[in-house]
């Protein structure tokens, strides 16, 4: 017999996380995680606490909406996801004062089940598809910068974000990660992190000792933040409505 584990901690033992690391999967639900010595304890339920396949802890944020916001979006302006980075490239950060909201689908982080998406600060400058392109990418990237801020409510050290998931395949989400997160932001090859740290684990069991596996090779995203976009998010996201049925 052996030790097991979960996917998002077997995810994280996969990209060799480590304290000062928080791990941020863009699927079809979002999550950021950050290794803990300490266990999490979030009366308001927004942050979870799981042991991560080490014998620390995993506080976790999961988001309802992530990569399902950039499919609709690419289906709303007419083209494919490459098109949709393009056009999110092409505009400033920012996006001219466009803010999106993307609760298309409620959402838990926070607890907003009934909630709607909403799109503000909209004028005749910034009614583009570029910029609704780059909305959607800082709006998408803002919710999960919100549960970074939950983890740090909760002890978290962030240095350094690991992105994955299918939405890290965006070079838009790469290029804005960083605006949003402040953060240095760490995309890992494409690969199977969970069956990574599965074997990882299992190695450990048979050797007796964890296996010295060097971090992955990836490409490292650095910008400066994006001046006042989150307090816009904070701002349009106090002003969301619910939904009528």
């Amino acid at each position: 017999m052996s030790a097991g584990t979960g996917d998002n901690m077997a995810a994280a033992l996969g990209l060799g996380a480590g304290p000062g690391d928080v791990m941020v999967s863009i699927g079809t639900s979002g999550v950021a995680c950050a290794v803990a010595k300490t266990p999490a304890a979030d009366p308001s339920g927004l942050v979870a606490g799981f042991a991560d396949a080490t014998g620390r802890f995993l506080p976790l944020v999961a988001t309802l909406n992530a990569a399902r916001v950039l499919d609709s979006t690419a289906r709303l302006l007419g083209v494919d996801h490459a098109g949709l980075s393009d056009l999110a490239l092409s505009a400033p950060p920012g996006s001219g004062g466009a803010t999106l909201v993307p609760w298309f689908e409620g959402e838990r982080s926070p607890n907003r089940p009934r909630a709607t998406a909403s799109l503000h600060g909209l004028d005749l400058a910034n009614w583009t598809p570029a910029m609704v392109a780059r909305a959607s990418v800082e709006g998408l990237l803002c919710g999960l910068a919100d549960g970074l801020d939950a983890l740090r409510e909760q002890g978290a050290v962030i240095e350094r974000v690991l992105l994955t998931g299918g939405g890290a395949a965006s070079a838009a989400v790469r290029d804005v990660a960083p605006r949003v997160f402040d953060r240095p932001v760490h995309v890992p090859v494409a690969g199977q992190y969970v069956a990574r740290g599965a074997a990882y684990q299992a190695a450990w069991v048979l050797a007796g000792l964890p296996p010295d596996w060097s971090d992955m090779p990836g490409d490292v995203h650095e910008a400066s933040a994006t001046e006042g976009l989150r307090e816009r998010y904070r701002e349009a996201s106090a002003m969301v409505l619910d939904r009528t049925d």
